[in-house]
């Protein structure tokens, strides 16, 4: 078998970098006489966004650069995220917040709510308040409701309307990405992996902003080129590589400085359990049900956030990656000032432990370069234990492959 190390997704799958083709369709739209509406979260509803010829555009938030700019104003102490999400916008660098019309944002934790307050300096903004104790007999009631608003301002703010029909053919096409980005994921749970994590972050990256017609196309390129990998015999990192699942806050640009300490250690990234990574990916919406956003809302509340009280669902949606993705350690990647994953990370850690019996790491940080050596050092702990333990494991997997 031969190794393969350089993600093709530019070069090979698009043609261009995923954020100048995704600002050149946003540029496209907007010439179209098309909306923009700007996201921060998952638990937007993407459907009823759609369903009114907008195009939803996620919000930068991943760079340490503008924080400094942001601590002007907001708290040094408070979550990377957060301040480099204001902090793109006090500077006026994030071009996908310059394109949108309005934003949408959810009552995620505290710290976003106070900088959405911040934000209607400078764009109109909607926030919806998440019910936070998803099992409550009313919850779905409170989100629907939360729905039919958000519903109502983009109707009001672009002066268009939607219907039913509408909505439900945008499940639909939510549906077939879904299960079209499943069978990507697929390629990861080979062992050795046939895809790499930069590739899927493209992959996301290019999903938050296209329309459901258009990723099934480009999935189905990718899926192509990827059996063709594995016909070849082409996988990504070493072949007796430490398999890994991260799993903890979003994770993008510059905090995924842990993602490559993980390979330059010797690990491979087989899993993302982040909202950032599979996790929109992980059921499907309830179709025909005379309910379109009644069936949205179900689906949303079932994003296990660490915002969740209680939050079981998230350990059984790690049992589910776990199972598939058949990782030989986790990792989890809180941001500081995280309080609520940071908190959740002591369950996580001990419910893998104790049900699948894996090592389990966490690491706190932040998007600057300053802890890379301790997290290298960690790191190259974990793993070297990780492969004292897993010898004959691999060989047998490697055997009965």
């Amino acid at each position: 078998m031969k190794s393969y190390f350089k993600p093709l997704i530019e070069d090979e799958f698009t043609g261009e970098p995923p954020s100048k083709r995704l600002i050149a369709h946003i540029q496209r739209e907007r010439v179209m006489g098309k909306g923009v509406v700007g996201i921060y979260c998952g638990y937007a509803p993407y459907e009823v966004i759609r369903s009114l010829d907008l195009v939803p555009a996620t919000l930068c938030a991943f760079s340490n650069k503008p924080i400094e700019e942001a601590e002007v104003i907001l708290p040094a102490n408070l979550c990377p995220l957060i301040k480099s999400s204001f902090g793109f916008i006090k500077t006026d660098t994030c071009p996908f917040f310059g394109l949108s019309d309005v934003v949408i944002g959810e009552t995620t934790c505290d710290g976003k709510k106070k900088m959405f307050e911040l934000i209607l300096d400078y764009k109109p903004i909607h926030v919806m308040d998440l019910p936070q104790l998803p099992d409550e007999p009313d919850a779905v009631d409170h989100w629907e409701n939360m729905i039919y608003k958000v519903k109502q301002f983009l109707e009001e703010k672009f002066h268009k309307t939607t219907t039913d029909e509408r909505i439900e053919e945008e499940i639909k096409n939510t549906n077939k990405e879904i299960k079209k980005m499943n069978e990507v994921f697929d390629y990861l749970a080979i062992d050795p992996p046939v895809v790499g994590w930069e590739e899927l972050y493209d992959l996301f990256f290019l999903s938050l902003g296209s329309s459901g017609d258009e990723m099934a196309r480009l999935i189905d390129e990718i899926l192509m080129k990827l059996e063709k990998r594995k016909q070849s015999g082409f996988y990504y990192g070493r072949e007796d590589a430490i398999r890994v699942m991260v799993t903890g806050c979003p994770i993008a640009g510059d905090a995924t400085k842990v993602f490559r300490i993980i390979e330059e250690s010797g690990g491979i990234i087989v899993a993302l359990e982040a909202c950032s990574g599979m996790k929109p990916y992980m059921s499907l919406i309830e179709e025909d049900t005379g309910n379109p956003i009644r069936a949205i809302a179900k689906h949303y509340l079932k994003i296990p956030c660490s915002c969740m009280t209680p939050n079981n669902r998230r350990l059984e949606w790690i049992d589910t990656l776990i199972e598939r993705f058949r990782p030989d350690a986790v990792v989890d990647v809180i941001l500081q000032a995280c309080h609520s994953y940071n908190i959740e990370s002591y369950k996580v850690g001990e419910h893998i432990r104790k049900k699948h019996g894996l090592p389990f790491l966490k690491i706190e940080t932040d998007y600057s370069q300053s802890d890379v050596g301790q997290i290298k050092t960690r790191m190259g702990a974990l793993l070297e234990l990780c492969d004292e333990g897993l010898i004959f494991k691999k060989a047998a997997r490697i055997k009965a492959m």
